[in-house]
C-alpha cells in the first residue's frame, strides 16, 4: 500500500516535538529551529489536538516529556533515521557504478553491432548487470523506464538529451549475379525496370527518396519482397534477388566479403539522420548511466564499428 503524502504542516510539528525533546524547552527548541518560542509552542499544541494526546506537560518553570511524548518522539527519530538512510544509499548508488542498466537498442543494429560489444563494457564494469531490450519500434524510455536507447533517424522527442554517434548513410547494393542478369542502373529513373527490395520501416515508405549532394530524386520502386526485417531483405539481396536499399551498417560486412556491391554509389538514400544515444535526462545521471555513455561514445570515436576501412 503506498502511503500518503505527508502534510507539510505535520511536518513542522515533528520538527517542534524532535527539538523539545533534544534541547528540552521551548527557547533552546526555538533557537535550534530558528523559530520563536511561542511558535514551537503552538506547533506542538497543534500536534497534541491533532493526535488526541498529551505529549508535554508545562508548569510556569519547566517543561516534561510525557511517556507518549517520549515514546512519539524516539519513533520519529527512528524513522527520520531511515530516510537519511535511504538517502545516503541512493546517493552512494549515483556514485558508484553498479547495479542494473536497462538499455534500448533497434534490433538488426542491435544484434548485428550493438549486441556483442556488450561484453567488453560488462568485463570492464564487474558489478553492472544490462537487460538490453531489441527493437524496431521507438520505445517510450521515459515511460518505460529504460535508462538510455540507441536510435536511428530523426530524433522528434524535445524530452530526451541526445548525442550523437554518428552519421546513418543508407545506401543501394545488390549482389553481382543480379548485375550479371540485369545490368547496372546508371540513374535514379533506372530503378523503374529493376526488381527492389523495400524496407517498409522508413519513415518514407514507399518513397526512395534519394540525393547525391546536388540533385533530390524520389521514386516509388516495386519488387517481389517487402519487408519490415531488414535482415530477411539482406538474404534476398545476397542470393541475387534484387535491390536492396539500406544502412551501410547492415551491408558493410557483405559489400567487403564481396557478396554484395554498390549501386549508384554516388547517391544516398534519405540522406537525412543519424545514430544517437539518448537519456531521459542530463541531471541526476547515475555514475552507471555516466560509464556506459562514455564508453558507448568511445566505440564510435574513430567512426562506427562497421565503417569499412580499406
Amino acid at each position: 500500500m503506498i502511503a500518503r503524502p505527508l502534510d507539510p504542516r505535520h511536518t513542522d510539528e515533528i520538527a517542534a516535538l524532535l527539538a523539545v525533546a533534544s534541547e528540552g524547552s521551548f527557547v533552546a527548541a526555538g533557537r535550534l529551529l530558528q523559530r520563536h518560542p511561542t511558535i514551537v509552542s503552538k506547533r506542538l499544541l497543534a500536534m497534541e489536538k491533532r493526535l488526541g494526546v498529551r505529549l508535554i506537560e508545562r508548569s510556569t518553570r519547566q517543561l516534561r516529556m510525557t511517556d507518549a511524548g517520549v515514546q512519539l518522539a524516539e519513533r520519529l527519530q527512528s524513522a527520520i533515521g531511515s530516510i537519511t538512510e535511504a538517502e545516503q544509499e541512493a546517493a552512494l548508488g549515483a556514485a558508484e557504478i553498479r547495479g542494473v542498466l536497462r538499455v534500448a537498442f533497434p534490433a538488426a543494429m542491435g544484434r548485428r553491432w550493438l549486441g556483442p560489444m556488450l561484453a567488453e563494457f560488462l568485463n570492464g564494469h564487474p558489478h553492472v548487470s544490462i537487460v538490453a531490450d531489441y527493437s524496431e519500434r521507438f520505445v517510450d524510455i521515459i515511460a518505460e523506464g529504460f535508462d538510455a536507447a540507441v536510435r536511428i533517424g530523426e530524433l522528434n522527442d524535445n524530452r530526451l538529451i541526445a548525442k550523437k554517434l554518428c552519421d546513418h548513410r543508407r545506401i543501394l547494393c545488390a549482389a553481382p549475379a543480379y548485375i550479371k542478369r540485369h545490368g547496372l542502373p546508371a540513374k535514379p529513373q533506372d530503378l523503374a525496370g529493376h526488381n527492389c527490395l523495400r524496407f517498409s520501416g522508413f519513415a518514407s515508405f514507399p518513397e526512395w527518396r534519394l540525393s547525391n549532394g546536388n540533385r533530390q530524386e524520389t521514386i516509388v520502386p516495386t519488387g517481389s519482397l517487402t519487408a519490415n526485417d531488414s535482415e530477411s531483405l539482406l538474404a534476398a539481396a545476397n542470393d541475387g534477388v534484387g535491390i536492396l536499399g539500406a544502412g551501410e551498417w547492415l551491408m558493410s560486412r557483405d559489400i567487403a566479403a564481396g557478396r554484395l556491391m554498390r549501386i549508384l554509389p554516388d547517391w544516398l538514400l534519405d540522406a537525412q539522420g543519424g545514430v544517437f544515444l539518448v537519456r531521459p535526462s542530463a541531471r541526476f545521471s547515475p555514475a552507471t548511466t555516466i560509464a556506459f555513455r562514455e564508453w558507448i561514445e568511445s566505440k564510435f570515436i574513430d567512426g562506427p564499428p562497421w565503417e569499412m576501412r580499406f
